[in-house]
């Protein structure tokens, strides 16, 4: 049986996609595997969808979803590569691992194969994410459609060169890292300040949620959100300044910079 997405490995990223898959197509057109088989068995269970190992996701998968980490992957495809060499039929190759350039994986897999190359985040698994997406030359630009439009319920599907990859993935792939440590941040000052924890978590989650809505719904500049809340001699003011003088926005972007300097270190 040929199954439109198969997944081979499915951690935290790789299950986000597999539960993102499952919005836009049949689950029996899912196939998950894992290194840990009970994994897999227990998330396609949840999903409806198929299970088994990475042999049978390379040999029958049309969208083969490489989620290993990159260290990993050269391994991973010269396990594969003489089932995908053995194959007639047409496939693509689809990798998320950070750094490692859509040349890089087919030489790795040994072949001038289809490469599509996504760098999502772990919202996609509630259809709040974001997927960045490039293809190889091999790929017809009609797949790379059929991918986004089989991932569109992971949230925003955006196509953005390859030689950017690393710069978005370090903002939309590692930033809800950096939105967590601020959601808890924020919960902790609420906490010092004498609200229940419970109370501070949903509140300062709630905020980042509808802060984000606004700007997507309006277009609004941060700039202005931030100064339509910041009344003279205010409280709101008075917390900007704390922000301004520990240096908040340098130490943001110099974690962006850093995180994406990172991803090419990972591709060498």
């Amino acid at each position: 049986m040929a199954y439109t997405f198969s997944f081979i490995g499915t951690g935290n990223m790789g299950g986000a996609l597999a539960r993102a898959a499952v919005r836009s197509l049949p689950p029996r057109e899912v196939l998950l595997s894992n290194r840990t088989a009970a994994k897999a068995e227990k998330l396609a269970a949840e999903l409806g969808c198929a299970w088994g190992d990475a042999a049978q996701a390379a040999r029958e998968g049309r969208y083969i979803f490489l989620g290993v980490k990159p260290q990993m992957m050269e391994g991973l495809l010269g396990e594969i590569a003489p089932i995908l060499a053995q194959r007639e039929d047409r496939f693509v190759l689809v990798s998320m691992a950070a750094g490692l350039t859509m040349a890089r994986i087919a030489g790795m897999a040994g072949g001038a194969y289809p490469v599509i190359r996504i760098m999502p985040n772990t919202p996609c698994a509630v259809g709040e994410g974001v997927v960045l997406c490039d293809a190889n030359e091999q790929a017809k630009p009609e797949e790379l459609q059929e991918l986004m439009a089989g991932l569109a319920g992971s949230g925003t599907v955006d196509r953005l060169e390859e030689r950017l990859i690393d710069a978005g993935s370090a903002a939309a792939g590692c930033g809800p890292a950096f939105a967590s440590l601020f959601l808890e941040a924020l919960a902790d000052g609420g906490v010092a300040c004498g609200l229940p924890r419970q109370k501070a978590m949903l509140y300062a989650a709630q905020m980042m949620r509808g802060t984000a809505a606004l700007y997507l719904t309006n277009g609004t500049h941060p700039g202005a959100m931030k100064d339509a809340v910041c009344s003279p001699s205010g409280s709101t003011i008075a917390g900007v300044r704390v922000l301004e003088e520990r240096a908040f926005r340098g130490a943001v972007m110099d974690a962006v910079i850093t995180a994406m300097e990172k991803n090419r270190e990972l591709g060498k």
